[in-house]
């Protein structure tokens, strides 16, 4: 039995439909496939120790297990930054934890993990 044909006029929106719907597939293809290698740090705990050193316990996940430099901030209350380090991590497992100590010039109410980037 033979499909019936598309009303006249309506083909046009079945292609422009179709291409859509690719373009979508293709898009979230492409986003799962970006995110599969993604380098991704985690803040797990903070303590503020004082009005000039605060600790950071973060875990960094690394699909290919190579070495990493991430930067660590302190934030006041308003978000500004009131210290900052950088944490060396040589290659090796994918996930580990690492604790940080992050001397600061005010007190700090938070800290974030600002950046990690790979290094050769």
């Amino acid at each position: 039995m033979p499909l019936p044909r598309p009303a006249p006029g309506t083909a046009h929106w079945w292609v422009v439909g179709i291409l859509g719907v690719g373009i979508m597939v293709a898009g979230v293809v492409w986003f799962g496939l970006a995110s599969a290698n993604a380098l991704r740090a985690d803040v797990t705990a903070y303590r503020v120790v004082s009005d000039s050193v605060l600790e950071l316990g973060y875990d960094v996940h690394r699909p290919d297990g190579a070495a990493v430099r991430c930067t660590i901030e302190a934030q006041d209350v308003r978000h500004g930054r009131v210290g900052t380090t950088t944490d060396d991590v040589p290659a090796g497992a994918t996930s580990v934890h690492r604790e940080v100590t992050v001397r600061t010039s005010a007190r700090a109410v938070t800290g974030v993990v600002a950046s990690c980037v790979r290094v050769s």
